[in-house]
């Protein structure tokens, strides 16, 4: 999973898998699915993001995995600053 903020567009886009899009779900307005042409959800988009979520904890998060889906061992890697 990939998080992504364009802080001109002020959107948010979190990609979830490396599939490639084949049409889009409007949940609401400014929040839309994308799916393949199998209806498996491979990314969130969330326009105006700034007025619906908290930006600045937007890559703090917490994992609640049921024990038969967590891994035995996890790695987290740092974000890798841009410049």
């Amino acid at each position: 999973m990939r998080i992504h903020y364009d802080n001109e567009a002020d959107a948010v886009y979190i990609k979830l898998g490396n599939e490639r899009p084949d049409g889009v779900v409007e949940l609401s307005e400014g929040v839309n699915l994308d799916t393949t042409s199998e209806n498996k959800i491979v990314g969130i988009e969330i326009l105006n993001a700034s007025k619906r979520m908290n930006i600045k904890t937007i890559l703090t998060y917490e994992l609640d995995l049921d024990k038969e889906l967590a891994p035995k061992t996890a790695s987290l890697r740092e974000p890798v600053p841009r410049a």
